[in-house]
């Protein structure tokens, strides 16, 4: 087996890097209640959505997703067209990227869910529910929501907030990607978004407890190998 400078074998240093990276990636997902949904919480005050919000906004996340953001739309030509160059091209996506996602998550924790009383914390519904029980259940949080009073309404926060934030872009977005397609386009691309994104708290805890078995056992094993 191939070996690298420490000893380790090149298998169990892509483990450890890999393990790393998901770290990393973990901290850029966006501050959400991850609890089993049978877990009932207090209702959120609009203090601590305010929170939510500044959470999610201020996370590497929001950095992390614009500049994604950005590059498709650099390398594809779409969507906001600020040309070609890479500058001031690129910084203009990105920062209307960020723009994006800041307004969708004020809009849609803060603003709409206190005015409309829903609480926009995820909840996950945890291993003890099948796979596809489980990424339908994420991906369909972005259309049903759970209202403060603790019962389940359809999700007029984010999909009124995130309505809300496609309609600013207006604002900011150049001449030739000011319509109203436009606007409609980047709302429904908005919508599936938020749904993907629930996968990251629902199935990271799981992930999260596989890695760390892995990893545990491949240093135990080197262990017990650099002991003989």
């Amino acid at each position: 087996m191939l070996k690298t400078r420490g000893g380790r074998s090149f298998n169990e240093r892509t483990i450890h890097a890999v393990w790393t990276l998901m770290l990393v990636f973990a901290s850029a997902v966006p501050a959400q209640d991850v609890s089993d949904d049978s877990e009932l919480l207090p209702p959120p005050s609009v203090a601590e959505k305010w929170d939510l919000f500044e959470a999610e906004t201020a996370s590497t996340f929001t950095l992390g997703a614009g500049a994604f953001n950005a590059t498709v739309s650099q390398v594809t030509h779409s969507t906001p067209l600020y040309g070609r160059d890479l500058w001031p091209a690129y910084g203009q996506r990105l920062g209307a990227s960020v723009a994006d996602i800041a307004t969708q998550n004020f809009f849609s924790d803060f603003l709409l869910a206190s005015a409309l009383h829903e609480d926009t914390r995820y909840r996950r519904l945890g291993s003890s529910h099948r796979l596809w029980s489980r990424v339908g259940y994420a991906v369909t949080r972005s259309f049903v929501a759970r209202t403060d009073s603790g019962g389940a309404e359809f999700n007029w926060a984010n999909v009124g907030g995130t309505g809300m934030s496609a309609a600013l872009s207006n604002a900011y977005y150049p001449a030739g990607s000011r319509s109203v397609r436009t606007s409609a386009t980047n709302w429904g691309v908005s919508l599936v978004g938020s749904g993907l994104v629930n996968l990251m708290p629902e199935f990271w805890p799981d992930v999260s407890h596989w890695m760390k078995r892995i990893v545990l056992g491949h240093d135990e094993t080197r262990r017990r190998r650099n002991s003989l």
